[in-house]
């Protein structure tokens, strides 16, 4: 944890805040707070700064916040990806919130086991915590919007458009012979499609190519999701970086 996460409704009129529980316990864990310390922080949704360790003691971690900062500026970059499963959306939605991305949405494919969609893991105050287990790892407060969609076709031919913006790059991460990572414009958005394990089956592919995405390679290797999406999102700000 590089920085503990407050929500907007903790911090008082005067900037003081209380934490308990899972934050409280890493900061007299790991980090050994002493009163007087300096802790970074930040809001969820808003900036970030530093707090004043007040005091430390079994009714939670008093803090005396400071905000004075932006967050990490964002990776312009959206994700749609097909549902992993559980153990493997417990990965990845942390590595999603770490790398900046702005909006996911989970959708349904060939390769998705229909039982993933009544997993606990989707239950909006689970992924609330995964983002925040990111968030806290890259120093961030801004969390990705996600959404759920169960039916592929539907979502890519009559929302995806108005869901990714008409100019927006597209391209489709697939394991077969295709071009390396192409780099957007410096201002362009960019919106990733990541199969499941095993790729996109054909008919999903002819789908998102219709809908105007480019597919890419990202080697030989066939990756888990949980490696291919940091790996894809790397890659792709790697490009970015390196536009003129």
């Amino acid at each position: 944890m590089n920085l503990l996460l407050i929500k907007p409704t903790e911090i008082n009129t005067d900037g003081r805040v209380t934490l308990v529980g899972r934050r409280h316990d890493h900061a007299r864990e790991v980090l050994r707070v002493q009163t007087g310390e300096t802790l970074r922080v930040g809001v969820r949704g808003g900036r970030v700064g530093t707090a004043e360790v007040l005091s430390e003691d079994a009714r939670g971690l008093a803090l005396q916040v400071t905000l004075d900062a932006a967050p990490p500026p964002r990776a312009g970059v959206d994700l749609v990806l097909a549902l992993p499963r559980p153990k493997a959306l417990k990965r990845v939605v942390p590595a999603v919130a770490s790398l900046g991305v702005d909006r996911v949405v989970l959708v349904n494919a060939a390769r998705v086991e229909k039982s993933y969609f009544e997993s606990k893991a989707l239950a909006d105050d689970f992924l609330a915590g995964l983002v925040d287990l990111g968030l806290e790892q890259a120093r961030d407060t801004v969390p990705p919007a996600i959404e759920i969609r169960e039916r592929l076709k539907p979502f890519v031919e009559d929302e995806l458009d108005e869901w990714a913006g008409k100019d927006s790059l597209r391209l489709l991460a697939h394991p077969a012979p295709a071009s390396p990572v192409e780099p957007p414009s410096t201002h362009q958005r960019a919106v990733v499609a990541i199969g499941p394990d095993g790729g996109w089956v054909p008919f999903e592919v002819e789908l998102f190519t219709k809908a105007g995405f480019h597919p890419f390679s990202l080697g030989p290797r066939v990756l888990r999701v949980e490696v291919a999406v940091p790996v894809a999102l790397g890659a792709l700000q790697a490009g970015r970086g390196r536009s003129p």
